[in-house]
């Protein structure tokens, strides 16, 4: 009964672990990097600005760290950086690897990229980030990408290890698309709370009860109930830590720009995002938005009156 099984005993293959490339080690590149490598994937890196994350291996290239990857994973500044990029990381892929992109940029060239990526035998996805560089560090992104099926579901295991949830929202530049729209909403409605939170000080109304009325009614909002633009009130938020941020104003001007250039090719009204566009644009160029959370909204409007 307890006899050796020998060339009968049951043998578990492993499963080979996917090799990842990736390119674009800043504020939010390199802890996605870490994290991945943390959880033991093969990850090569390379940014042209020579920074590294914990963990990786260092490429000299952006073509080097792409070679042998089963997956190579972009998180870049722009559009015509990811086209640039892409048109070296292209030709050096393997066929069937999976150029992942999580980079905010506009959706042609998201589009532009992906059909770059299929010509050549790739699988392409789109997929910017929702979570900030705190989301990047603690593996708690939110993931919308835009792609084929067989493309999302290579590389869904990387978006357990980097976030807390992925939506496929569509064919190619759908990621993109979402991560607009959401930030459209995002920089309105924090304009609308900082406004909200001037006007009931100037009108005597205690924030903390302003707060405790508008999150728990009509007024709820992500913007007012998880990152209160008030210091000491409601969840704690970069307003407590003097504004340093989260999401930076000029972070927030550049996706609120990517929808109003959307917005004009798909010939959409957008009144509001158009007004918060010019409005951060204000305090990030002209005021001292730059460099503080996108938040800091909140003591511009406190020192201002009515124009």
């Amino acid at each position: 009964m307890l006899q050796p099984l020998g060339a009968q005993a049951l043998k578990l293959k492993e499963e080979k672990q996917m090799k990842i490339g990736f390119i674009g080690l800043g504020n939010m590149g390199a802890p996605m990097a870490a994290n991945l490598a943390s959880a033991g994937f093969e990850v090569a890196g390379f940014d042209p600005a020579g920074t590294s994350a914990p963990g990786i291996g260092v490429a000299s290239t952006a073509a080097q760290a792409a070679s042998d990857a089963d997956v190579v994973i972009t998180m870049l500044p722009n559009g015509a950086i990811l086209r640039s990029v892409a048109d070296e990381l292209v030709p050096a892929m393997k066929s069937g690897a999976v150029l992942l992109d999580c980079s905010t940029v506009d959706v042609d060239s998201a589009r532009t990229v992906a059909k770059q990526a299929q010509d050549a035998g790739l699988m392409a996805v789109d997929a910017p980030v929702s979570g900030g560089i705190g989301g990047a560090s603690g593996g708690t992104l939110t993931f919308m990408a835009g792609g084929t099926e067989a493309g999302f579901l290579k590389v869904t295991p990387l978006f357990d290890i980097m976030g807390q949830k992925a939506v496929h929202c569509g064919e190619a530049g759908a990621g993109q698309a979402a991560k607009i729209c959401n930030n459209m909403i995002l920089g309105a409605t924090m304009i609308a709370t900082c406004e909200a939170f001037a006007l009931a000080d100037k009108l005597g109304l205690e924030r903390q009860k302003m707060f405790d009325v508008v999150s728990t009614s009509s007024g709820y909002s992500w913007s007012m109930n998880a990152y209160c633009p008030a210091p000491g009130v409601g969840p704690q938020s970069p307003s407590d830590n003097g504004y340093t941020p989260g999401f930076a104003a000029e972070l927030m001007l550049k996706d609120l720009g990517l929808s109003q250039q959307a917005a004009e090719a798909a010939d959409a009204d957008t009144p509001m995002g158009a007004l918060a566009l010019a409005l951060y644009k204000r305090f990030v160029e002209e005021e001292d938005g730059m460099g503080r959370d996108f938040s800091a909204m909140l003591p511009r409007f406190e020192g201002r009156g009515r124009d």
